[in-house]
């Protein structure tokens, strides 16, 4: 007589087995489908707009179709520089001046050491709209200024 390959503790353990991956492909159609979550419905993000949601790119331009305040220049989206390579003598208000050549500035400011005051050789600017601080990092960076060579570009968090 031929003998069984199976224990009957194995068939019971493949009989689970293909029963929970029956139930887990349920539970996976269920979620996919938005029968799951508690009976909370899933809609897409056009569904909550009603459908006329607008790109990125017709954002940005409704941004800058409306007159600011004045009646005069669009609003702007601010952008911060960093301005490296300054000369230890340089002011604020000197890098202030350097920078509206371009466009406005929002603010500047100069780091300087904690324990002595001076110069650390860098500073922030914020200038009011993103397209003045791109032209004025193509002009400036790798220029003169005050006997040194200004590094210029868009200011990122630190790494900590």
């Amino acid at each position: 007589m031929a003998r069984n390959n199976y224990s009957a503790g194995k068939r019971q353990r493949e009989r689970d087995k293909a029963r929970k991956k029956r139930e887990k492909d349920i539970r996976r159609r269920e979620n996919q489908t938005g029968g799951g979550g508690g009976g909370i419905p899933i809609a897409s993000a056009d569904e909550i707009q009603g459908g006329d949601m607008l790109s990125i790119d017709e954002v940005v331009n409704n941004i800058y179709a409306q007159p600011d305040e004045d009646g005069g220049r669009a609003h702007a989206i601010p952008c911060r520089l960093f301005i490296g390579g300054l000369n230890w003598r340089v002011t604020t208000d000197e890098l202030q001046e350097m920078l509206e050549e371009y466009g406005p500035v929002a603010d500047a400011f100069i780091v300087t050491d904690r324990d002595t005051g001076d110069s650390r050789g860098f500073g922030f600017v914020t200038m009011r709209d993103r397209r003045d601080a791109s032209q004025a990092i193509r002009r400036l960076n790798g220029q003169d200024f005050h006997g040194r060579t200004l590094v210029v570009r868009l200011a990122t968090e630190r790494q900590r």
